[in-house]
């Protein structure tokens, strides 16, 4: 049986000469998250997230701060990150106990993102 593929759609189009858009989650429920401005977009999207996403795939940390140590990057500046990528449906958190520690894994639900611009 092939694996099913969880894809992020993400619609845009160009109205007035600007960029506005709806942020589809997965399994194709529709978020109140819109864009006015594709600033806003790359904001959600820049290169340490899609790190975040790469390393989450590839290095399967067990928590927040462990991603943090392989990243080389400030535990809180992760966090926020993540916590980002969590409400917009790309990653999922785990919750764990150790001792009387909680440790939050970060879980990839998506494997492609797909931007649509109409025009």
């Amino acid at each position: 049986m092939a694996k099913s593929s969880n894809v992020k759609n993400i619609s845009l189009s160009i109205e007035a000469g600007t960029f506005t858009g709806i942020f589809e989650r997965l399994r194709g429920k529709k978020s109140d998250f819109e864009f006015k401005e594709i600033s806003a977009l790359r904001q959600l999207l820049s290169n340490e997230r899609a790190r975040i996403l790469y390393t989450i795939k590839n290095k399967a940390p067990n928590s927040i701060y462990h991603l943090a140590k392989i990243l080389g990057r400030d535990f809180k500046s992760v966090r926020q990150d993540v916590k980002l990528l969590e409400k917009f449906g790309f990653l999922e958190l785990e919750s764990n106990t150790k001792g009387a520690r909680e440790m939050l894994k970060p879980i990839l639900v998506v494997d492609k993102i797909n931007i649509t611009i109409n025009i």
